[in-house]
């Protein structure tokens, strides 16, 4: 598999991004996690005077062998459906990106179909869908490989655009079936707590879900490394978002990290390089069920809590103004000397 390098930012220069904070015309510390976001940005860039350049959201689009199994309350069709309604603007994540100058983009990892060509469509099949990983394993490590490389080749694609600062979504019918076994077995928590409602599951629905997803994992017999764990349970565009999470930080790029799907991407991307969430800014905190848990054990400290569970990138795009603000205010923001302005703490 590609090696990523992913270093954490050098720290050196946090005291005087902090310092340049603290002398702003406001009382210490009074716009809270603004400050915070300034200097993890700041960092990231190695800069007192951070920006954000040409924000991209990448709708990574498979489908899963698994949903043969009745674990998704919506048909397999719904993810080809669903592409060609991003492509003439009329998803949740379309609407969002237009609201926030984000440009758009959707990646066909693994879709169960034959998509038209589009613009804004980028074709990265590796497969026609996974196989069922009730049967075996989800995909070979070949076309494991192949897609950590396609994700990447995606994140160089939008930086040589501009690009500094990226979010990732998904579009694929059981694909929190899948999240549900990364986290679990990724965390080593018990199933039953990784697994929810995903696109609205009643308890009937659930407890299904729980017991196909309870029988693959019994049937499992590889070495629980994270790699063998996306091989086996993951989706094409999962594991694509995986390379393009580590590629971006390599290369020094702000992340947005969507929902719960996202943040197990991001979870399995911090087993490969733990570096990587450095770079990480966690959008919202979803309605998934397990969501919340999950972001507690990663230590991330989401920016909303809307009860969002649409995926897309959604929440990552509409926390998106919180982090332009905070860079705004270390830029914009008059000093105490600038403004003639007694300093008053």
């Amino acid at each position: 598999m590609r090696k990523f390098t992913v270093q954490e930012p050098d720290q050196s220069i946090r005291p005087a991004l902090q310092k340049k904070i603290d002398s702003l015309t406001k009382p210490l510390g009074s716009l809270g996690r603004l400050e915070k976001l300034a200097v993890q940005v700041g960092v990231i860039q190695q800069t007192l005077s951070p920006e954000l350049k040409v924000p991209y959201n990448i709708v990574f689009a498979g489908d899963h062998g698994i949903a043969e199994e009745g674990v998704s309350l919506s048909p397999k069709e719904v993810t080809a459906q669903m592409i060609i309604n991003f492509l003439r603007g009329g998803a949740g994540i379309s609407f969002l990106c237009r609201q926030h100058g984000f440009r758009l983009k959707v990646v066909d990892a693994g879709v169960d179909a034959d998509l038209p060509e589009a613009e804004d469509l980028i074709s990265m099949k590796i497969r026609k869908g996974t196989r069922n990983y009730l049967d075996g394993p989800a995909m070979t490590t070949e076309e494991m490989e192949r897609a950590i490389e396609c994700g990447a080749q995606i994140v160089d694609k939008c930086r040589e655009e501009g690009c500094n600062v990226i979010s990732f979504g998904e579009m694929g019918i059981a694909n929190t079936s899948a999240s549900s076994l990364w986290m679990s077995c990724l965390t080593d928590t018990p199933l039953e707590e990784c697994v929810g409602a995903g696109c609205g599951l009643g308890s009937a629905g659930v407890r299904r879900k729980c017991h196909v997803l309870k029988q693959a994992l019994k049937n499992y017999s590889g070495d629980r490394s994270v790699e063998d764990i996306m091989r086996y349970f993951g989706g094409y565009e999962m594991v694509m978002a995986v390379g393009a999470m580590l590629r971006a930080a390599e290369t020094g790029m702000v992340i947005l990290v969507d929902g719960f799907i996202m943040t197990n991407c991001m979870l399995a991307a911090s087993k490969i390089a733990p570096e990587v969430l450095h770079y990480a800014v966690f959008g919202h905190r979803g309605d998934e069920a397990a969501h919340g848990r999950l972001l507690q054990m990663l230590g991330a400290e989401p920016l909303l809590d809307l009860g969002l569970r649409l995926g897309e990138g959604t929440g990552a795009v509409c926390a998106y103004p919180i982090l332009d603000s905070a860079v705004r205010m270390i830029n914009e923001m008059a000093t105490f000397e600038q403004a003639s302005v007694t300093q008053y703490f």
